[in-house]
């Protein structure tokens, strides 16, 4: 039974893809939930066989990504990455030269491991380093997210969003692509990517860094003392009406024995001499000087720099998809899950003048914690994105040792030796033998969420094809296009890029990818053009801060605003366009 020229399954196939997409943007839900929802919405409503729909999780594309995390874990935990970072970017005599020092390692260091680990690594790096070179944090860390989403087209291991559409080559040809393939264009994208932020690099704003706004802790924090003849000696901290105060909260209590207590509880007793920190608004915090007789503390002694051995302040963002979004702390359970105490929020690189406990967050906040000493990045990784890392590199003899494993594996494969899955359990199997990464240490590294992202959109793509979807968009495509394959290209190119840059590069590609390829079989041309032009053009979002998680990590670091990722970002779509059309089909004619 048709409908409108479409099947019943194609239907259910539209109908299916738009419901993810209205959900991707419209809700906090995870991006694997999606997936996985549509995936058995898909097998449900018979669109998709039992095999089909669980042909994502035995796709060699995805067992490659998730043998290729251990590669990347093995890198990490030997340190191989920090010393790049740290040895590679030297001291520029301009802003041009600074925009391509930065630009060019972390787009080679993407090109073959994961970009959202290559910027992480960097950010904290950068801020120094900008710092140091007199430019504001946001004047480097934009050049940085893109180059990373540049370089990760420059080989097949880049992007997982590389290898859906690898994939889907070797099915229609039964050809497999090379690691290679689509690195001359890429470079050539990425040579004028370059070009355009050094030529255009007033258009990159100059934001105030958010932890500025933390910097004088006096300013947001007040400490008072308790004289030892108080009537509230003896109380508990709720009882005397000093736990939850207007605007702002006991945060920590120094005793006049320099003990530390953190997290203070509403049980926790007051006693003579007691230091007690509280944050919010600093003039409301000192009317209790009035109310219940405390003194002001003649110094300041809670401070960023004044850490101690049993906490540290860490400042972190709300990431996007965080079930702290639209809520108060007081309402999560965040402070409970990761022992950590909310000191302060800043948005937009202000700081917020309120008790923190009382702030709807909001996407992109940054927040200012008082943490334990031991790490709460993963513990708390959901909800944010932390700036700096406890992660300490073991850089020695094993740091030579992983580099060669890595470069082995890419060599192997390169060279046909092995196919590209042998060579990346190889290296994994070595990583392992070798003890550049600890047998304990692989489930942190295997990040489970992409994988069930990634063998979702390969399951899609299925669907997409069999429903006759993918062909009749393509007989559409060639329509409205008048035949010309050139014309075609573009199209698909132009829809892969504003696409992307509201969905992750994966499940762009799995929609995209059989469009491609039906539109290269209906018009006799080299399929492989639409290959290379469609990884290129899957990994070119730059216009929305959501368009890539490597945004959204310097989002907060670099202060930035919605509008900076669009002024900049419509510029290097359109430039970026425009050059893969023209250089794809020079290295790799139609």
């Amino acid at each position: 039974m048709e409908f409108l020229g479409l099947s019943i399954y194609a239907w259910i196939t539209v109908v299916t893809v738009i419901a993810m997409f209205t959900l991707l943007l419209r809700t906090k839900l995870p991006v694997e939930i999606v997936f996985l929802g549509g995936i058995a919405v898909l097998y449900i409503t018979g669109v998709l066989s039992t095999e089909e729909a669980l042909s994502g999780f035995s796709s060699t594309s995805v067992v490659t990504v998730g043998a290729l995390f251990i590669v990347v874990g093995g890198l990490e935990h030997t340190g191989v990455l920090q010393w790049i970072v740290k040895n590679i970017l030297g001291t520029p005599k301009s802003y041009a030269k600074a925009i391509v020092r930065i630009m060019m390692p972390a787009a080679v260091l993407s090109a073959f491991m994961s970009n959202t680990t290559v910027v992480a690594l960097f950010i904290n790096v950068v801020k120094k380093w900008a710092k140091k070179l007199n430019f504001a944090p946001s004047q480097l860390l934009m050049p940085l997210t893109y180059a990373a989403c540049m370089g990760g087209a420059c080989t097949l291991i880049g992007s997982p969003a590389n290898l859906v559409i690898a994939n889907f080559y070797a099915d229609y040809t039964g050809e497999q692509v090379g690691i290679f393939a689509p690195t001359l264009p890429a470079l050539c994208t990425l040579f004028a990517g370059i070009l355009t932020l050094v030529v255009f690099r007033r258009l990159i704003p100059v934001r105030k860094a958010p932890e500025s706004s933390f910097e004088n802790s006096s300013e947001y924090t007040a400490e008072l003392l308790v004289p030892s003849d108080s009537q509230y000696v003896g109380m508990t901290a709720e009882e005397a009406g000093l736990y939850n105060i207007k605007g702002g909260r006991l945060i920590e209590i120094i005793r006049f024995d320099r003990e530390i207590v953190n997290p203070v509880g509403p049980d926790e007793f007051i006693l003579g001499g007691d230091r007690l920190v509280y944050s919010g608004d600093v003039s409301a915090i000192l009317e209790l000087k009035s109310t219940h007789g405390l003194a002001a503390a003649n110094h300041h002694v809670f401070s960023l720099q004044n850490e101690d051995g049993k906490r540290r302040l860490r400042t972190a963002i709300v990431c996007q998809g965080s079930p702290l979004i639209d809520h108060t702390v007081g309402q999560t359970d965040l402070e409970e899950q990761g022992g950590v105490t909310l000191v302060a929020v800043a948005r937009r690189g202000e700081r917020i003048n309120e008790s923190p406990r009382d702030i709807k967050l909001r996407m992109g906040d940054v927040v200012l914690l008082e943490t334990p000493k031991n790490d709460v990045t993963r513990t708390l990784s959901s909800s944010l994105t932390f700036f700096d890392s406890d992660d300490i590199p073991n850089i020695g003899p094993k740091t030579l040792l992983s580099s060669v494993i890595m470069l082995a594996m890419i060599l192997l494969s390169a060279f046909h030796i092995v196919p590209l899955l042998q060579s990346c359990f190889i290296a994994a199997l070595a990583m392992l033998l070798t003890k550049c990464l600890p047998v304990a240490q692989v489930d942190k590294c295997i990040n489970w969420n992409v994988l069930m992202v990634f063998a979702g959109s390969v399951s899609l793509g299925v669907a997409i094809d069999k429903s006759g979807l993918a062909v009749m968009i393509a007989n559409g495509l060639m329509e409205v296009c008048a035949g010309n394959p050139l014309l075609v290209l573009g199209g698909i190119c132009l829809l892969g890029t504003s696409l992307t840059e509201f969905i992750s590069n994966t499940a762009c590609s799995a929609m995209l990818a059989p469009i491609a390829f039906s539109s290269a079989a209906a018009m006799g041309v080299n399929p492989m053009t639409f290959c290379v032009a469609l990884m290129i053009a899957a990994s070119s979002s730059f216009a929305t801060p959501i368009g890539s998680p490597t945004h959204l990590l310097v989002y907060g670091p670099g202060g930035y605003r919605f509008s900076d990722f669009f002024r900049v970002g419509m510029l290097l779509d359109v430039a970026l366009l425009i050059v893969n059309i023209v250089v794809v089909t020079i290295f790799v004619p139609l």
